[in-house]
């Protein structure tokens, strides 16, 4: 196995227009069903948000990213997550209103359902975004989801001042289909995105999914994660995929491993990896993360990552 590259002090800043939530985490013995009260065996208040927890795993894998991002007053102390991860936080802005956040099941066989509030998060307003993205540096990445007010203004804005953008849209929305997505430099999708993207049925095969979304978008880098069917990579200006089987490890709890993945794989692009070694880390560091409890929480250093990956290159 060669050693990847890490990130120099020249690399790119990656920009994360990004959630910070405070997640209610409940574990539950199954997902509490219509009309059902519950009893929960364990209660955990924790930082969250996709933004958060992508920036928490590319600062965690070694990268340079600065969390564009707002938060309640009241709940100052998450930021000490982001902080200690190795995150920029000069431009997380404190509110006087509420954050963020969720409210999680997770259940024992390590699935999990999630209610939102927006918050702090849907209120970024027109000067606020201008004055973020006057300050980014040109040639740099904007990562971002979609749990954030104004998405359609920050891509228009970005591209226009020479970003890269890579973009999960997460939570899907009928939306999202309206952006100028044939204009992002790399998109990350999982199998309900995909499908909700392009139209056709979840349940469509990895080689359907990846027809659909070259159709739909041509010139796209995008990577196709699915679970524990692995993840593909689909070069938008060759039109070549590039497969990576998932690690068969026992899942604890999946609450974000996508998220994982997507900050991991922005870590080794931004050191100037392949697209194999972008899909090899990710993969690893997101079957690290499913077998941990919690989001932020479970997200595994860059040297967990590199002994795991050591682990699975030994002959057996």
């Amino acid at each position: 196995m060669s050693l990847p590259k890490q990130p120099s002090s020249g690399s790119a800043t990656v920009y994360n227009y990004g959630s910070i939530n405070i997640d209610h985490v409940y574990r539950v013995p199954h997902l509490v069903r219509p009309g059902e009260t519950l009893s929960s065996t364990d209660y955990q208040i924790v930082l969250g948000g996709k933004g958060a927890n992508q920036t928490i795993a590319l600062a965690r894998a070694g990268g340079q990213v600065s969390h564009w991002g707002q938060l309640g007053r009241a709940d100052d102390w998450a930021l000490e997550t982001l902080k200690d991860a190795g995150a920029d936080i000069d431009d997380v802005a404190l509110l006087e209103s509420a954050s963020g956040h969720t409210v999680i099941q997770v259940d024992d066989e390590g699935e999990n359902a999630i209610v939102l509030f927006g918050g702090t998060n849907q209120s970024f307003t027109p000067e606020r975004i201008d004055e973020l993205l006057t300050g980014a540096d040109k040639g740099g990445w904007l990562l971002l989801q979609n749990e954030c007010n104004d998405i359609d203004v920050v891509i228009r804005q970005a591209l226009e001042r020479g970003l890269k953008v890579a973009f999960n849209p997460a939570p899907m929305t009928p939306a999202i289909r309206e952006l100028p997505l044939k204009d992002l430099a790399l998109l990350f999708v999982n199998r309900g995105e995909a499908a909700a993207l392009v139209d056709i049925d979840e349940q469509s095969d990895a080689d359907a999914l990846i027809e659909a979304l070259q159709t739909a978008l041509p010139g796209v880098n995008i990577v196709l994660t699915l679970g524990s069917e692995g993840a593909w990579r689909i070069d938008g200006e060759r039109g070549d995929t590039l497969y990576q089987p998932a690690r068969p490890v026992q899942a604890v709890d999946t609450t974000g491993a996508g998220d994982t993945f997507i900050g991991y794989y922005m870590a080794a692009l931004q050191a100037g990896n392949d697209a194999s070694t972008c899909l090899e880390r990710a993969t690893a560091a997101a079957a690290l993360a499913v077998q941990r409890a919690g989001a932020a929480t479970g997200i595994p250093t860059v040297d967990e990552v590199e002994t795991f990956l050591k682990i699975a290159a030994r002959p057996s």
